[in-house]
């Protein structure tokens, strides 16, 4: 494992998709986190400025954080997916970074809600907390303690609702 403690972050570019996907492919089992990706750049949910990599000191991509559109009901929010870290960084902090480098980005553009999906002892780190707490949930069935959500901004606390992903989620 290499280590890192300033890791460069950036939103991507449009040079940076095929390394980003190069990223995906080596961080997950199977192609379907890169052909997520790839769907959600030519989906309405998009946001430019949110797509966030982290790099080493010669510009290399390293980690990516991934945020778009969702809705909590019909309240506006973001969804934190997926998050990839070259197999040889993992553990190094990158994908913190991207992360941390991601939900700046979305506070500093206005937009107060996010949700994950994702591993519980990881997410907390970041602010996120359990959904069900705050009446959040889906339509399908996960781990409870999976599903988790984070207000951007305390004087808007969460709102209670069902969770609508973009299509290309498939949920």
């Amino acid at each position: 494992m290499r280590t890192h403690s300033n890791w460069i972050t950036r939103a991507e570019t449009g040079a940076d998709i095929p390394a980003i996907r190069d990223i995906d492919l080596a961080a997950f089992e199977t192609p379907l986190e890169a052909d997520l990706v790839d769907a959600l750049r030519a989906d309405v949910s998009w946001i430019d400025g949110l797509s966030l990599v982290s790099t080493d000191d010669d510009g290399g991509l390293i980690g990516h954080a991934l945020l778009t559109r969702c809705h909590i009901d019909d309240t506006p929010a973001l969804c934190l997916a997926p998050v990839a870290v070259r197999p040889g960084y993992q553990r190094s902090g990158a994908g913190s970074a991207a992360i941390r480098a991601a939900l700046t980005a979305a506070k500093e553009m206005g937009e107060r809600y996010v949700t994950v999906l994702g591993h519980p002892a990881y997410y907390p780190r970041f602010g996120f907390g359990r959904a069900s707490v705050h009446g959040i949930g889906l339509t399908i069935e996960v781990p409870d303690e999976a599903m988790m959500a984070m207000t951007l901004d305390d004087a808007h606390p969460l709102p209670s609702g069902t969770v609508r992903y973009a299509a290309p989620f498939g949920i």
